[in-house]
C-alpha cells in the first residue's frame, strides 16, 4: 500500500499531531516481510529532525530502507536485491 508523499508536508514540531491529543492509542500491523501498517494520522521525525506527517488513515512505513519515498513505503522491499 504506496503512500504518496504529497498526501505528507512538513508538520510544525510545536504541537502534537491531529488527535493525538485526544489520547487514542494507535495501532501498528508488524508484517515479517513488509512494511509497519500505522493507524494515522501520524508525525514521524526522520533521523535528521526533519518531521513528515500524513492525515491519511493508515500509512505503511518501509523497514527495509529500499523505499524512494522513505519513509513512506512504495513496495521496493517487493523487488529482489
Amino acid at each position: 500500500m504506496p503512500n504518496d508523499p504529497s498526501d505528507s508536508a512538513a508538520h510544525d514540531s510545536a504541537g502534537p499531531a491531529p488527535d493525538a491529543a485526544a489520547g487514542r492509542a494507535r495501532r501498528i500491523t508488524v508484517q515479517r516481510r513488509g512494511p509497519l501498517l500505522v493507524e494515522g494520522p501520524v508525525e514521524i521525525e526522520l533521523e535528521d529532525g526533519s518531521m513528515v506527517f500524513s492525515d491519511r488513515f493508515r500509512v505503511a512505513l518501509c523497514t527495509c530502507r529500499r523505499s524512494r519515498r522513505y519513509p513512506w513505503c512504495d513496495t521496493s522491499h517487493r523487488r529482489k536485491a
